[in-house]
């Protein structure tokens, strides 16, 4: 029997540049789930892959190997095909609670493990929380008896589901290795492969309030999750989308869930209409891979049909009730959420709004007490923006740009510093960003994967 690798040296040799076999990946995932590597040795190891790289065949290995660390989800005699959309993070991205009810009402399955707020991006699970009652936690049987009556769930990850990425995404936070495009991957390709899909779509932002500013980092991303899931058997589409501005009208918890039942209620905003065209493109590609469709766009169509004939609405309501929310809620009572403080932010001069810095946006959402800067920290379920103007819209001298919610008075001055900062109005017209840049597919991701100089 050939004896077992050690850390140090498979930390010395990716540190070279040499490419890691499938079993010295395996220890090191193993050793990351049960702990029995120190914590100065993986953290070696992720900057080692942060300045080297990995080969596909290695971010396979890792992928697979971070996927079964943990248990993962059985949808046998579910009858139903299970597909689920992520998204790199946003401001104002409240695309879940829509996708996943119309994705149901259309005939599948979304078993959706979704996130908490952290830094400049708002979390699902804290705007679902921000609805009385409504359970995130739910054990697999739980979740199970959820898709079978709603055909979606929307939970966090549980601790038994990809320890090894709990253990790993802890120490990148720390040791300044985030933003490698194959750890990445692995981390969201390994949690969302556990989920037992049969499909998958990927909304990468890109743009001034996504973490991958620059278009051809997305890009990248977005081919290496395609390649990861179509290897694992899952298929996977990438959508690339705009994140320049925030996406609809509100960023916060609550008025975010609100939005969202307004667009699932028939309501049409013209400040909501990039919410819902995401939306329906995000969803039409997961009834296409799903089966329910001949193509994209045939299933966009049956989408659309979805969320006007309230189907959608009445899904997304059931998820809740099942999960122990008040629905009641969700039909607005008097004094829900009411903010104890608003403010409006007003243009200094006239012209055109030409330009915004989202993640200073984000970052003004998360002041106002609706984020988070750490893991842990409590977050306000009424504290939010409004934003009351698109890219490219005329502005006249004093006219509400936004108005803030808070709990704290106090709490508004930083908001408007950092308003002042992102928001740039100018003397002429700007066009806005396209809102769905490109797609991503099995038919055209090598073209991505070979074209870009990274280790």
């Amino acid at each position: 029997m050939s004896a077992a690798p050690h850390a140090v040296d498979l930390i010395r040799k990716k540190r070279d540049g040499g490419e890691l076999g499938a079993e010295e990946i395996r220890f090191l995932v193993e050793g990351a789930a049960r702990e029995t590597i120190p914590e100065e040795q993986l953290s070696a190891w992720l900057m080692a892959v942060f300045l080297r790289g990995q080969s596909l065949a290695e971010l396979d290995t890792l992928t697979t190997a971070m996927r079964y660390s943990g248990e993962v989800l059985d949808h046998t005699g579910l009858g139903r095909k299970t597909v689920d959309k992520h998204s790199t993070g946003g401001v104002g991205d409240k695309t879940s609670f829509l996708v996943g009810p119309i994705a149901a009402a259309a005939g599948l399955a979304d078993p959706m493990i979704s996130g908490r707020s952290l830094g400049h991006t708002g979390g699902t699970l804290d705007k679902l929380e921000s609805i009385p009652g409504y359970q995130t936690q739910l054990s697999i049987a739980e979740m199970r008896r959820v898709l079978e009556k709603c055909g979606v769930s929307i939970v966090g990850q549980s601790r038994n589901l990809v320890p090894a990425d709990r253990k790993l995404y802890s120490l990148r936070d720390r040791t300044a290795t985030v933003e490698s495009p194959y750890l990445i991957c692995a981390s969201i390709m390994s949690k969302k492969l556990a989920a037992g899909l049969d499909a998958l779509v990927i909304d990468v932002k890109t743009g001034s309030g996504a973490f991958l500013r620059n278009e051809k980092d997305a890009q990248y991303l977005a081919a290496l999750m395609v390649e990861t899931g179509e290897r694992a058997g899952t298929r996977t589409v990438a959508v690339l989308t705009d994140m320049s501005q925030p996406l609809g009208r509100f960023a916060g918890n609550w008025v975010e869930v609100m939005e969202a039942m307004a667009l699932l209620g028939g309501e049409r905003d013209p400040l909501s209409e990039d919410l819902r065209e995401v939306s329906l493109t995000l969803a039409g590609w997961m009834i296409y891979l799903g089966g329910k469709a001949r193509s994209a766009e045939a299933g966009r169509e049956l989408a659309e049909e979805k969320l006007t004939d309230g189907s959608a609405l009445r899904i997304f309501r059931a998820m809740v009730a099942a999960q122990g929310g008040d629905v009641k809620a969700l039909d607005g009572g008097a004094g829900f959420h009411t903010p104890k403080f608003r403010r409006e932010f007003r243009a200094m001069r006239s012209g055109y709004f030409v330009s915004a810095d989202c993640t200073k946006i984000g970052w003004a959402v998360q002041r106002l007490g609706a984020g988070r800067e750490r893991a842990g920290e409590p977050v306000e379920a009424h504290a939010g923006l409004e934003m009351h103007v698109k890219l490219g819209a005329k502005v006249e001298a004093g006219q509400t740009l936004a108005t803030l919610f808070a709990g704290d008075e106090a709490r508004f001055a930083e908001p408007e510093q950092l308003l002042m900062q992102a928001l740039t109005i100018g003397d002429a017209p700007a066009a806005a960003p396209p809102l769905v840049r490109e797609i991503i597919s099995a038919d055209n991701k090598d073209s991505y994967l070979k074209t870009q100089s990274r280790p």
